[in-house]
C-alpha cells in the first residue's frame, strides 16, 4: 500500500513540475480536467464490468445503503461542528464542505482500483451516486449559505451527465450479469480508462503548482479541518457502519473513498458563486499531500 501511495504521490510531483515549467496549466488543465471527468473516468467505470469476473452484484443495494447513511450523518456534521473549528462565520461552510466530501473522481478511483482490484472501481462508482447528489444538493448550500438564494443551486443536468450515466449502465450491467461483451467495445474502453489515474494526478499536482508559497504552509483552520478529513470522519463512519452491521467489505471500500482528500468540487463551487477560494484551495492543497501518508495508515488499521 505505501509503494501504491509513493507511486500516485510522484505522479502529482510530476504533475507540479510540469505545473512550475509551463507544460501544464490554465487552459490545459481545464480542457484535460473536462476530458477526465467526461470521457476517461466512465470509461474507467464501465471497464470495471467488462474485464475479468462481473463485480458481485448484491453489494449494490448495501452499497447505495451505507452511502446514504454516510452522507446523512455527514451532512448533519457539516452543519454542526465548523462553528467550533473556526472563529469566522464566512469559512464555516467551506469547513462544513472540506470535511463532508472526499475528492472521488480524481483519487478515490485510482485509490480504490489499487487496494481493492479493477472491479472495486464499479463499488466506488455505485458509492459515488449518492455523493454526487450530495455535492450539488448538500454542499452547494455550504458553499453559498444557509439562508442565502442566488437562483436554482442544483441542476438536474448533474444526475445524467457522462460519469453519472456510467454508473448506472455499469450498474445494470452488474445487475443483469451481462457477459461477454464483445472486445471491440471492452478493450478500447479499458485503454481510455487508464489514462484517468496518471492525467487525474498530473492535474492535482498541476493545480498546486498554482497557489501561493502561503497556501502550502497552512493554518490552524486548515490543519484542523484536515485532520477531520483525513482521520477523525473514516475513522468514525467506520465504527459507526461496522456497529450497523453492514459487511466488512463495504464497510472498508467506504472507509477509503470518505478518506480522500478534499473534493475538486469545492473550489469550483467558490469559483462559481463568486466566493473567496483561498481557505478551499489551501485545505484542499494540504489534505491531498497528506492524504499519502494518512491513507496506507487506515488500510493498514483495518
Amino acid at each position: 500500500m505505501i509503494t501504491v501511495m509513493a507511486t500516485l504521490f510522484v505522479i502529482v510531483i510530476v504533475g507540479y513540475m510540469a505545473g512550475k515549467l509551463g507544460y501544464m496549466g490554465g487552459d490545459f488543465d481545464r480542457k484535460l480536467s473536462s476530458l477526465v471527468l467526461n470521457w476517461t473516468c466512465p470509461a474507467l467505470i464501465l471497464s470495471s464490468a467488462m474485464t475479468g469476473e462481473l463485480p458481485d452484484r448484491r453489494f449494490i443495494l448495501p452499497l447505495l445503503a451505507i452511502s446514504v447513511v454516510t452522507y446523512v450523518v455527514l451532512t448533519g456534521v457539516a452543519f454542526w461542528l465548523p462553528r467550533f473549528l473556526t472563529k469566522r462565520k464566512e469559512d464555516e461552510g467551506v469547513v462544513g464542505f472540506a470535511m463532508m466530501f472526499g475528492n472521488v473522481g480524481f483519487m478515490g478511483y485510482p485509490v480504490v482500483a489499487s487496494i481493492f482490484g479493477h472491479e472495486a472501481v464499479f463499488y466506488a462508482a455505485v458509492l459515488n451516486v449518492v455523493n454526487t447528489f450530495a455535492v450539488f444538493t448538500v454542499g452547494t448550500v455550504l458553499v453559498t449559505g444557509k439562508t442565502e438564494v442566488e437562483g436554482p443551486r442544483f441542476q438536474k443536468k448533474v444526475l445524467y451527465g457522462s460519469p453519472m450515466l456510467s454508473a448506472y449502465l455499469t450498474m445494470l450491467i452488474v445487475a443483469l450479469q451481462i457477459e461477454n461483451i464483445p472486445a471491440f467495445i471492452s478493450q478500447p474502453l479499458t485503454m481510455i480508462g487508464n489514462i484517468t489515474v496518471p492525467a487525474a494526478l498530473l492535474i492535482i499536482g498541476s493545480s498546486m503548482s498554482q497557489l501561493p508559497l502561503k497556501a502550502l504552509m497552512g493554518n490552524t483552520t486548515v490543519y484542523v479541518t484536515t485532520v477531520m478529513r483525513l482521520a477523525v470522519v473514516p475513522i468514525a463512519m467506520y465504527f459507526l457502519c461496522m456497529l450497523l452491521g453492514f459487511d466488512p467489505y463495504v464497510v472498508n471500500i467506504n472507509t477509503v473513498v470518505i478518506a480522500m482528500p478534499v473534493a475538486t468540487y469545492g473550489t469550483i463551487l467558490c469559483l462559481k458563486y463568486g466566493r473567496d477560494t483561498s481557505l478551499m484551495a489551501e485545505v484542499t492543497f494540504i489534505t491531498t499531500l497528506l492524504s499519502m501518508i494518512t491513507i496506507p495508515l487506515l488500510v493498514m488499521m483495518f
